[in-house]
């Protein structure tokens, strides 16, 4: 598990710089999940990358959570936009199926 601080960047030293940005992202949002299961049991995943929209999947404890919004658009987009500007927004979609982490 990469490490991750509250109020601290995320470490992506050992994500290889020479990774297509779908496996950068993919690995960022790894980061985020650790971070959020660790702390609040809840998790996410990438579902897909379409043009400048990221789509997600929340499970665990965010699911029925009502500050899994603010999570979402706080804090996974906000992070994910400053080391991904062409990501213009991020959603939250139902699929059936991802597994848990």
């Amino acid at each position: 598990m990469t490490r991750l601080i509250a109020g601290a960047q995320p470490d992506t030293s050992d994500i290889p710089s020479e990774a297509s940005t779908e496996e950068r992202l993919e690995a960022l949002i790894r980061i985020l999940s650790d971070y959020i299961e660790h702390y609040h049991g809840g998790w996410v995943k990438m579902v897909a990358l379409e043009g400048d929209t990221l789509k997600v999947k929340m499970g665990g404890a965010c699911e029925g959570c009502p500050l899994s919004a603010t999570t979402l658009h706080g804090w996974i987009a906000g992070t994910v936009t400053q080391f991904f500007p062409q990501v213009k927004s991020v959603v939250a979609v139902e699929t059936t199926n991802l597994a848990e982490p």
